[in-house]
C-alpha cells in the first residue's frame, strides 16, 4: 500500500523537461514525475549540419545535449531534461516536415520500406552531462494507397508537422504501419526506463 505523504518524485523541485513535446511530457508525468517545460531555443538544423559525418544516433544524442546544456544554463542547480529524435532511412536523414505538402512527400517516401527512430536523451545540471541514452526502434509501413495518405493527412492535419516521422503511433499515424521493433516509449521520443533507472539509482525516485 502507499505510504501516505510520500510520493514517487524525491527531488526538491521538478525535473526540467528542455522540450515542447507534449508527448514526453505526457510519458514523464505518466510516471509520476514532477515536470517544468522550457523549451530550448537552439537552432537544430545548424547542429544537425555541423554533425553531418556523425550517425543518426550520435545526430540525436548531440541535440539532446545541446538542449539540455542550453536550458541548465538559465536554471543553475536544476536538473534538466534535453531529448531528441532522428529519422533514417538507409543513409538519409529526415527532419520534421514543414508543411503538410512536405509530409505527404515524405511519408511517401517512407511507404512500404523499414526505417528506423534513434531517440537520444541527455540529463544535465550546471553545464555538467550526467546522463545520457539513446535507442533505437524499427518501423515498417505498409504499403498504403496515395487515396489512404490524403484520407490520414486531412485527419492528422496540422499534427504531421509536429513529429519527425509525420505520425503519431498513440494517434491515428499507427494506421500507417504493418509491423514494428522497439520499446514503444522509445517511438514516442524519450526511452523512458533508462531514465527511470538512472533517477531511481540518484535518489531522484522512490526505490
Amino acid at each position: 500500500m502507499p505510504v501516505p505523504g510520500i510520493g514517487l518524485w524525491l527531488a526538491d523541485a521538478p525535473l526540467i523537461l528542455a522540450s515542447r513535446s507534449a508527448s514526453r511530457r505526457a510519458v514523464l508525468e505518466g510516471a509520476a514525475i514532477a515536470v517544468e517545460v522550457l523549451p530550448a531555443d537552439v537552432d537544430e538544423r545548424a547542429i544537425e549540419a555541423g554533425a553531418s559525418d556523425q550517425t543518426p544516433g550520435a545526430i540525436a544524442r548531440i541535440l539532446a545535449r545541446a538542449k539540455a546544456l542550453s536550458v541548465a544554463a538559465q536554471r543553475p542547480g536544476r536538473l534538466v531534461l534535453g531529448a531528441d529524435q532522428t529519422l533514417a532511412l538507409g543513409a538519409r536523414l529526415f527532419a520534421k516536415p514543414a508543411d503538410l505538402a512536405a509530409a505527404w512527400a515524405q511519408l511517401k517516401v517512407l511507404r512500404g520500406a523499414t526505417h528506423e527512430l534513434h531517440s537520444a536523451l541527455a540529463l544535465v545540471r550546471d553545464g555538467a552531462v550526467l546522463f545520457e541514452h539513446c535507442e533505437t526502434a524499427a518501423l515498417t509501413m505498409r504499403d498504403f494507397s496515395d487515396r489512404f495518405l490524403s484520407s490520414y493527412i486531412e485527419a492528422a492535419g496540422s499534427a504531421v508537422t509536429a513529429s519527425v516521422g509525420g505520425y503519431q503511433v498513440e494517434g491515428a499515424g499507427i494506421q500507417l504501419f504493418e509491423q514494428i521493433a522497439g520499446d514503444h516509449f522509445t517511438i514516442l521520443g524519450l526511452p523512458l526506463l533508462p531514465l527511470l533507472t538512472y533517477l531511481r539509482a540518484e535518489g531522484h525516485l522512490a526505490k
